[in-house]
């Protein structure tokens, strides 16, 4: 129990070094994961319909 505890105030302890981010820094990097995963997903679905298209002509 005594392992446990001491954990805990060392984790503690260390939370307290950290330098959190501010609140503009949490919206700016979230936009930038938004905007990088629509810009993913919008390559990734068109690479998928020429694919698709492509591969339809050929089995035919």
């Amino acid at each position: 129990m005594e392992n446990i505890l001491t954990f805990v105030r060392e984790a503690r302890a260390e939370l307290k070094k950290v330098t959190w981010p501010g609140k503009k820094q949490v919206w700016y990097s979230t936009l930038v994961v938004i905007a990088f995963t629509l810009f993913v997903s919008a390559y990734l679905g068109l690479v998928d319909m020429l694919l698709t298209g492509v591969l339809s002509r050929l089995i035919r």
